[in-house]
C-alpha cells in the first residue's frame, strides 16, 4: 500500500440546512452543501474536477455523480458514485485520494446526505435474495433487529448494559446540545434514556439514530494546492478500510468485526496508535456500534467499552471525546459525512463551546452491513 500520509487534505466543508420536512430534495440538499464547501473553501466551480457521491436512488444505474455535476454546472475528469451504505461518507474520502494520486483529477468534492423524512423518500426493500430468504422471514425486517442481536450478544458474553448504551446516548445528545446546527438538542440524562420505549430490545428508542434531512460536502486537494486557498488544510493522515462479513449470518463473531482491519491500516499508515488520538467521530447509527468501535480501535480492550463509556470519559472535557457534534444520535444524518465535517472543524479549532481544548488528530469511523465493513479515517492539523 502507497503510504499517502500528509499528501492531501481537507479544504473546504460544508453542510446543508438540517431538520424533518424541509420541503428539498436530498440532491437539493447536496448542492447546498457544495456550494457552500466551495465557498469555505474560496474557490470556483470551475476548479472542481472530481466528484464522489452517494444516492439512496432505488436504481442501481442512476449514474448519480454525473447527474449530480451537469445539476452542478461542471464536467469532471473524474465521478464514482459510492454505494457502501453507512461507510459511504468515509469511503468517499478514499475514492478521493486514490483518484488525486493517479492523476486522474486535482480538486475532489465528496458529498452524501439526504431528505429522509421528504414524502417517497427511498426506503430499504428488494435488495438482495438472502435478505427475502433468511432474514424477513424470522423477524430481522430492518437495521434495529439486525444490530439489536449483535448488541445482545455483547451484553452476554461481557456483562455490558443498557446503561452503559445509555451513557453514549446522553454524550450525544451533550455535545448537540453545545451544537447550534444540531437536530435534537434538548437535553436527555440517563433516566430520560432508561425510561424511553423500546424499539427492539435490547434498543430503548435514544439508542438508535433518528431519521433527518440534510448532507454534508468535503473538498479534497494535494498539500500544495491547499497553500493557495482560504483555510488552513486539515490533513489526511491515515486510511484504511475493513472487511469481515456482508451480512450478520456469516459473521464469525457478533462483536468483533471489520473495524479493526480498518483502524490497523489507518494507524500503520499514520504512524499513530490510539493513545495519539485526540477525538473520536464514529459512527453511531446504534450506540452499541460506538461501543464496539471504541474497543476495536484500540482505545480499550474488547469486553471493556462498556466501563470505558461511562463517568464522562467520552464527553467534552473527557479523556477521549466522542462525536462532538451530536453524531447521527442527535446532530443529523446525512449519511454520517457530518461526522468528517465535525472532524474538521475540530481540527481547525473553530467549534466554540464544544471544541476539544489542543485538539491535534482526530479520528472518523464510518461502517455498515452490521459492522462487517468499517472505512477508517485519521485527521490531523499537521501534516505529521
Amino acid at each position: 500500500m502507497t503510504n499517502v500520509s500528509g499528501r492531501y487534505a481537507i479544504v473546504g466543508i460544508g453542510e446543508s440546512d438540517i431538520g424533518r420536512q424541509l420541503g428539498r430534495s436530498g440532491m437539493a440538499l447536496q448542492l447546498e452543501a457544495i456550494k457552500r464547501a466551495m465557498a469555505d473553501a474560496g474557490i470556483e466551480k470551475t476548479a472542481i474536477d472530481g466528484v464522489v457521491a452517494r444516492s439512496r436512488h432505488a436504481s442501481p444505474q442512476f449514474n448519480y455523480s454525473a447527474v449530480l455535476a451537469g445539476r452542478l454546472g461542471i464536467a469532471p475528469s473524474y465521478f464514482t458514485d459510492v454505494g457502501l451504505s453507512g461507510a459511504s461518507s468515509t469511503s468517499m474520502i478514499m475514492d478521493a485520494v486514490a483518484a488525486l494520486e493517479a492523476g486522474l483529477c486535482t480538486t475532489v468534492v465528496c458529498v452524501n446526505g439526504d431528505a429522509q423524512t421528504a414524502r417517497g423518500a427511498p426506503r430499504r426493500g428488494g435488495l438482495t435474495n438472502w435478505i427475502e430468504d433468511f432474514e424477513r422471514p424470522f423477524g430481522m425486517i430492518g437495521a434495529p433487529e439486525s444490530y439489536g442481536l449483535a448488541a445482545r450478544r455483547h451484553m452476554y458474553e461481557y456483562g455490558t448494559t443498557s446503561e452503559q448504551f445509555g451513557a453514549i446516548a446522553v454524550a450525544c445528545r451533550k455535545h448537540a446540545g453545545l451544537n447550534p446546527k444540531a437536530l435534537f438538542r434538548t437535553p436527555m440524562t440517563l433516566a430520560d434514556h432508561q425510561a424511553s420505549r423500546y424499539v427492539v430490545e435490547p434498543f430503548h428508542l435514544f439508542d438508535c439514530c433518528p431519521v433527518s434531512d440534510g448532507a454534508a460536502a468535503v473538498i479534497i486537494t494535494s498539500v500544495e494546492r491547499a497553500r493557495d486557498l482560504a483555510q488552513k488544510p486539515v490533513y489526511l493522515l491515515g486510511l484504511g478500510q475493513g472487511f469481515s462479513h456482508s451480512d450478520l449470518p456469516y459473521a464469525a463473531s457478533m462483536t468483533t468485526a471489520a473495524m479493526r482491519g480498518a483502524s490497523e491500516r489507518a494507524y500503520a499508515m499514520a504512524k499513530l496508535g490510539p493513545a495519539d488520538i485526540d477525538v473520536a467521530e464514529l459512527y453511531d447509527c446504534f450506540t452499541s456500534v460506538v461501543l464496539v468501535t471504541l474497543e476495536d480501535y484500540g482505545f480499550c480492550k474488547k469486553g471493556e467499552g462498556g466501563a470505558f463509556v461511562e463517568g464522562g470519559r467520552i464527553e467534552v472535557g473527557g479523556a477521549l471525546p466522542v462525536n462532538t457534534g451530536g453524531g447521527l444520535l442527535s446532530e443529523g444524518h446525512a449519511g454520517g459525512t457530518l461526522l468528517v465535517t465535525e472532524a474538521a472543524i475540530q481540527m481547525r479549532g473553530r467549534a466554540g463551546e464544544r471544541q476539544v481544548a489542543d485538539a491535534e488528530t482526530v479520528v472518523v469511523s464510518g461502517q455498515c452491513d452490521v459492522t462487517g465493513i468499517n472505512v477508517c479515517l485519521i485527521l490531523g492539523n499537521q501534516p505529521n
